[in-house]
């Protein structure tokens, strides 16, 4: 009984300090800031500036169920990264170098797409 009444209050205090799952891992998967999210009908693609890099995932509007995802990032000059396969919830992260130079990034869940053009000029 003594030990029920110590442990509980310590599992209560940790509750809020884990927070939504799904939140707390889509937030990980890039560092920096928030530069640019292109909704679409399955999901977002979103864009994460640093100070010389740019980061970029796929993130589906309804996890669950397995289905090709992929996340395509390029900087202007330089070769384009890209993730793709069969998953759940994400696609990505991928990084590429782009101090001073504009980036181009594309997402796509299933036969659905979205695209940025050119960025970060």
């Amino acid at each position: 009984m003594l030990v029920r009444l110590l442990v509980l209050p310590l599992v209560a205090g940790l509750v809020p300090l884990l927070g939504a799952p799904g939140a707390a891992q889509a937030a990980a998967a890039c560092s920096g800031r928030p530069a640019k999210t292109v909704g679409f009908s399955t999901g977002e693609l979103r864009v994460y500036k640093s100070r010389a890099h740019v980061c970029a995932v796929t993130v589906a509007k309804k996890p669950g169920k397995r289905r090709t995802m992929s996340v395509t990032l390029q900087a202007r000059g330089g070769r384009a990264v890209s993730d793709k396969g069969s998953y759940t919830r994400m696609a990505g992260p991928v990084t590429v170098n782009a101090l001073n130079r504009c980036v181009r990034a594309t997402g796509a869940i299933g036969k659905k797409s979205a695209s940025t053009g050119w960025i970060l000029c």
